[in-house]
């Protein structure tokens, strides 16, 4: 194998995001990199295939092996015909760009080629320098956060979260910083995604009168207000329930308003028809059994469908729950909070409600475009808004969630004093579209209230 003139102490592991890792040397295959190397001067098929599986350049250990890296993908990419990238054209390049002498010179591009068992396997050597790659970016990311934990400057779940989404982008093989786009990088895929009509991302909702005017898109905030038995909690799990079940997307509920058992209870009634009271007092009939065994398949196989019903969930326990999803390949295409303000805040403010209902409701929404989901947080009315149809100034502790939400629906039910129907619409919800940020606004959708099924249904027509 080839003596690397370069090999050494002063290379990665000198840099000061490492400076507390033990001293036995971090994860590499000098061995593996110098037969990536070698094979893409041998094959272009080797460059295509090493290409597709290294995420970086710096996925290389030693410096002088990037650079080269580097400057194979640009004159591959330069390339209008088939390239012609061996260790001469290689080291014209590297002397044009002032490189040559810095990676070791002709002598050394030569030698890589020499230590190539078989171009077949560029492939196979690829995958080592990533594995190796990944394992030091998890070693960078346990000193950083050991180093914050220690400083005491950041509270702990800040710091449990920065761990997460760091070791997540390792395991990954991505890296936290995020590429910039110009208009000119984006003007293409955004015509290819005209052209193609009907936005594959975006979900719709299980009402069809309600889908004219709205779609929930990845990273949006949704918020859906309601007064108390108001109707949000149904609007919520029953448009999960359409999503996951029906669409087959995957969904993460956050129920702080409900435990799994009524949850469940809700989801059963709504899916079989099942009167809800007689599933929450287990006085089943057996018309209730052959209803709730024609959707037991359904149900008994909605890996995709995750309901999380944790004390005190806080922003980073949603954070957290939405990357356990993703490592089991269930990424929510949607998360639904009940509700927003039952939410744990990260850190308390003395006095001061409304500033952490405001840092809830940003969190959210940060969340939505971190993860490119759309995230439904279900909202509180306060007590003014009992008896009258709703504003969007009625959310209770803040007035922060109006900015922060894309689309805002107001959930309105006549109420007597007793809970009962009253007025023209008995029986009936109001879906006011309040704030629609890409759509109509204002526009009214009246929903039949189910509330003995726990659901939501389309009026007839």
């Amino acid at each position: 194998m080839t003596t690397d003139p370069f090999q050494g102490p002063s290379h990665r592991d000198g840099t000061s995001s490492q400076q507390d890792v033990p001293q036995r040397g971090l994860p590499q295959d000098t061995a593996a990199e110098q037969a990536v190397l070698g094979a893409l001067m041998l094959s272009v098929r080797a460059i295509e295939e090493v290409d597709a599986i290294l995420g970086d350049p710096a996925d290389f250990y030693l410096p002088h092996h990037e650079t080269i890296y580097r400057a194979v993908l640009d004159m591959y990419a330069a390339s209008s015909s088939t390239p012609r990238i061996d260790p001469i054209t290689l080291a014209a390049e590297l002397q044009r760009r002032g490189d040559l002498a810095r990676v070791g010179g002709p002598a050394y591009l030569h030698s890589l080629v020499n230590t190539v068992p078989t171009t077949g396997h560029a492939a196979h050597y690829a995958e080592i320098v990533r594995e190796r790659a990944a394992l030091r970016r998890v070693i960078e990311a346990g000193t950083r956060m050991v180093q914050l934990a220690h400083a005491g400057t950041e509270e702990a779940g800040q710091v449990v979260e920065e761990a997460m989404a760091e070791l997540q982008a390792a395991a990954s093989g991505t890296s936290t910083a995020e590429p910039l786009l110009s208009v000119a990088d984006r003007w293409a895929g955004f015509l290819d995604q005209l052209d193609a009509g009907a936005d594959p991302e975006a979900l719709d909702t299980p009402w069809a009168d309600l889908n004219e005017y709205v779609e929930l898109k990845p990273g949006q905030l949704v918020t859906v207000g309601a007064t108390t038995a108001g109707g949000k909690s149904l609007f919520g799990m029953n448009l999960a329930a359409h999503v996951a079940l029906r669409r087959e997307r995957p969904v993460l509920v956050a129920s702080m308003e409900m435990g799994g058992g009524e949850l469940m209870a809700r989801l059963t009634a709504a899916e079989a028809g099942v009167p809800l009271d007689r599933l929450i007092r287990r006085r089943t009939t057996e018309d209730d059994w052959n209803r709730i065994a024609q959707v037991g398949d359904r149900l008994a196989n909605a890996h995709n469908f995750v309901l999380d019903d944790s004390a005190n969930l806080t922003l980073s326990k949603i954070r957290a729950r939405m990357r356990w999803m993703a490592s089991r390949d269930h990424a929510p295409a949607l998360v639904v909070a009940d509700y927003l303000q039952l939410l744990t805040p990260e850190r308390t403010r003395a006095g001061n409600r409304a500033q952490e209902v405001a840092e809830i409701s940003r969190g959210l929404k940060l969340i939505a475009m971190e993860f490119r989901t759309p995230i439904v947080a279900l909202a509180q009315f306060n007590r003014g808004a009992v008896g009258r149809r709703p504003l969007v100034s009625d959310f209770k502790e803040s007035s922060a969630i109006e900015q922060d939400s894309n689309i805002i629906i107001l959930l309105h039910r006549e109420l007597a004093e007793d809970g009962t129907d009253t007025g023209p619409k008995a029986g009936a919800v109001e879906a006011i579209v309040a704030k629609n940020r890409n759509g109509a606004s204002g526009r009214i959708v009246d929903l039949a209230f189910q509330g003995h099924f726990a659901r939501l249904a389309s009026m007839a027509r």
